[in-house]
């Protein structure tokens, strides 16, 4: 067997690495770090026929001029850490001088963590206003078992992360809707946030909004004092759903009229959406079955398919 030589080791040592599963976030980004692999491969087998290393030299894995980028990774300091309930934290990012992430209504970004040597991503959306300068914000919550969670936990004032995007989005156009009915389930939260503050921010924007937020108990719902600002416009209105608090009785008192107990269901969707002003547009954001079991009771409730927007 032909010893491999000198030449063929330099090449094999510059080849793309091809992503692990748990490197795709599965968030649909494009372009996906699979398409992003594909590129690189490609670059990498043009420059290893014509036998010119100097065509690589550009590829950086990391960028470092604070740009966001979807092709690469760039480095952002972590500015603060403030834990909202037991397990969701808010995390603040620097951004340079006076600069603002750029990012569209609702869109998300990927995170690239190291666990034990294993590169994992996951997408999360900014909770920032979109016009916020020198910084940003994500909200996020820790599983237990989770393994970006095990990476995220150990993040202190002035750690550097690596971020790429924005992906994904919903093309939000002020008075396009006569009514956005936003079901969200825990921190699906996060892209429904600056839908809102970009409704409440522009007089012209005369969008109704019904924001229903699903949460295990009172405890731990996310951002009540930003919730309760937005609920004090006239074309605002947020309800909570809280699948394990059994009566209202222990609420503060400016919650009960505006909280119901148990799941969101079918009968419940029923009511929210006649109670609805004008005929809503719907978005939803929350886990998949979450999702699932929202488009089904819409649909039971007469909303067509056309008039959903899924994160």
């Amino acid at each position: 067997l032909q010893a491999m030589s000198g030449n063929e080791q330099d090449w094999l040592a510059l080849r793309p690495q091809e992503p692990s599963p748990s490197q795709c976030c599965g968030g649909g980004c494009k372009p996906c770090i699979y398409d992003v692999y594909e590129k690189e491969l490609a670059e990498w087998e043009r420059a290893k026929a014509m036998q010119d290393k100097s065509l690589l030299m550009g590829k950086k894995e990391q960028s470092n001029n604070s740009e966001l980028n979807p092709d690469t990774f760039t480095a952002f300091s972590v500015s603060s850490v403030e834990q909202l309930t037991e397990d969701t934290y808010q995390y603040k990012f620097e951004l340079p001088g006076n600069s603002s992430l750029g990012l569209s209504l609702g869109q998300h970004i990927v995170l690239r963590g190291v666990v034990n040597g294993l590169e994992v991503q996951r997408a999360y959306t900014p909770i920032s206003p979109r016009n916020a300068e020198g910084y940003f914000e994500v909200l996020i919550k820790c599983y237990e078992a989770g393994l970006m969670s095990q990476y995220i936990k150990t993040w202190k004032r002035g750690d550097v992360v690596f971020w790429r995007g924005p992906f994904g989005g919903f093309p939000y156009q002020p008075n396009k809707h006569g009514e956005l009915l936003m079901l969200a389930s825990g921190t699906g939260l996060a892209p429904m946030i600056p839908i809102l503050q970009s409704i409440t921010d522009d007089e012209e924007d005369e969008t109704f909004v019904t924001l229903v937020g699903c949460f295990p108990t009172f405890d731990k719902i996310y951002l009540k004092p930003l919730l309760q600002d937005l609920a004090r416009y006239w074309n605002i209105r947020v309800f909570y759903v809280l699948s394990q608090e059994t009566s209202l009785e222990k609420l503060p008192w400016s919650y009960q009229e505006n909280t119901y107990t148990g799941r969101l269901n079918e009968d419940l969707m029923k009511t929210i959406i006649n109670s609805c002003r004008r005929k809503p547009f719907v978005l939803i954001c929350g886990s998949s079955t979450f999702n699932e079991d929202m488009s089904r009771y819409l649909k039971a409730a007469g909303i067509e398919e056309n008039s959903c927007f899924v994160f």
